[in-house]
């Protein structure tokens, strides 16, 4: 008797509550997934420019802390603190806003992503990106915000680094 396929997404997305970008990129994924793990590296491709993230701390293991500081154009810092939910080497990272390190409840929180890597090729990635959000309201309100364009910035960012690693 033979399997079934396993599903390429954990889960299949809702379009009216999440969002998803899918890339293939030029570059292995342990490249990409070093850009994701290393704060110096999150540093320099997270926020689309001219936006910069100026801090991050990553604690890679379910309930460990996710945290950036992202700072405007104009100087204005915004600080993020979320935790992961999963973390498969190489392939998945899982974390939200929703909760604290240690898995304490923030009382709010905007969304749950789910970054993907597969390999693609020889030497490339597929990379898909799902933004999870509570209801329709906070799914339209990030896509309003650019998600598409803005997660796009950031990937093209993210490639661009790796390949000077």
């Amino acid at each position: 008797m033979t399997q079934p396929a396993a599903s390429p997404l954990p889960f299949t997305p809702n379009p009216k509550l999440d969002l998803v970008l899918e890339r293939i990129v030029d570059v292995p994924p342990h490249l990409v997934w070093a850009a994701w793990t290393t704060p110096e590296h999150l540093k320099k491709w997270f926020t689309p420019a001219p936006w910069k993230t100026i801090d991050a701390e990553l604690d890679l293991r379910p309930g460990g802390i996710f945290r950036t500081t992202m700072q405007s154009p104009e100087g204005e810092q915004f600080p993020n603190t979320g935790c992961y939910l999963e973390v498969v080497p190489q392939r998945k990272l899982v974390f939200t806003d929703a909760l604290l390190p240690d898995f304490r409840p923030t009382g709010q929180g905007f969304m749950t992503a789910m970054i993907l890597l597969e390999p693609h090729g020889d030497n490339g990635t597929k990379y898909t990106a799902i933004a999870i959000h509570k209801d329709e309201a906070d799914r339209v309100k990030h896509e309003e915000m650019g998600f598409m364009t803005g997660w796009g910035t950031a990937l093209d960012q993210l490639v661009a680094l790796v390949k000077t690693l």
